[in-house]
């Protein structure tokens, strides 16, 4: 199939890209990497008025550094972010989860905020994000407010975000001086995860989120626990997620790679 057709606008500034998203709003679609919506486009399941294509718009392209987080533009391609020389120092968790994102050739096109709009349930980059306690950076013609990773996902390919928004940026804390884990189970590399786990050492323990189980990332505190006291922690973690059975793994394999996974991790990043 073809899309269906729709104007196109290829912004040079944010300004304009929000003019255009504040008249057309819900009729209207932005367009970064485009590694998902093309593919949405062909089979119709989007058919925007008007596309709007901001990778063009120079202030969305930088990764800013400050004492505690790492800001990441719109328009920074995940093959770019997995080039640059300071990601394993400030980012550990994404080093490590960024090269499961897709392919190469997807992550020469896709952005990390894309991927974060897009809300896939299976993704990397949402998962790392909530893994991170992150935030979204939302902008409209009217304000720029953020939103906790933990607040933006609200359901399969469903987010926070309003018509008359569109992602700025997304925050990661830094995790200089913070060991992390991540593991993918997926039929075959780049393939979407039939389950995900990120884990990230706090001061009182550690965060795991698992991905690809639910409708989105799901988080959960585990604190100074060992033994039987993490086991019966993991399974009722495992048994508290709303796994479903598909055509790539049934809810109770899931909630086994849950446990597995989940304590094998905690116990690398508490070594």
């Amino acid at each position: 199939m073809k899309p269906a057709a729709f104007d196109y606008v290829r912004a040079e500034s944010i300004d304009e890209a929000l003019d255009v998203i504040r008249n057309d709003g819900g009729d209207a679609r932005i367009m970064a990497g485009g590694q998902s919506l093309m593919a949405m486009l062909n089979m119709r399941l989007a058919r925007p008025h008007v596309l709007i294509d901001i990778m063009r718009i120079e202030e969305l392209r930088a990764i800013r550094v400050d004492t505690s987080k790492v800001t990441i533009g719109a328009a920074v391609r995940q093959a770019e972010l997995l080039e640059w020389p300071s990601l394993e120092n400030e980012l550990q968790l994404i080093s490590l989860a960024l090269p499961w994102t897709g392919h190469a050739q997807t992550r020469s096109r896709g952005t990390i905020c894309g991927s974060i709009a897009h809300a896939d349930p299976s993704a990397e980059m949402p998962l790392a994000l909530l893994a991170l306690g992150g935030d979204v950076i939302l902008r409209s013609a009217r304000k720029r407010r953020r939103v906790a990773a933990c607040d933006f996902f609200l359901g399969m390919m469903a987010t926070e975000r309003n018509d008359d928004e569109l992602i700025e940026a997304v925050s990661f804390p830094s995790t200089r001086g913070r060991r992390c884990a991540f593991r993918e189970v997926a039929r075959r590399h780049g393939d979407f995860a039939i389950v995900a786990c990120a884990a990230v050492a706090t001061g009182r323990g550690v965060r795991l989120a698992v991905g690809g189980v639910a409708d989105t990332p799901v988080a959960r505190e585990f604190d100074g626990l060992e033994g039987s006291a993490l086991t019966d922690a993991l399974d009722a973690f495992a048994y508290e997620l709303d796994a479903r059975d598909d055509f790539h793994a049934t809810a109770r394999y899931r909630r086994d790679l849950v446990r597995l996974i989940g304590r094998e991790l905690i116990e690398e990043v508490t070594r």
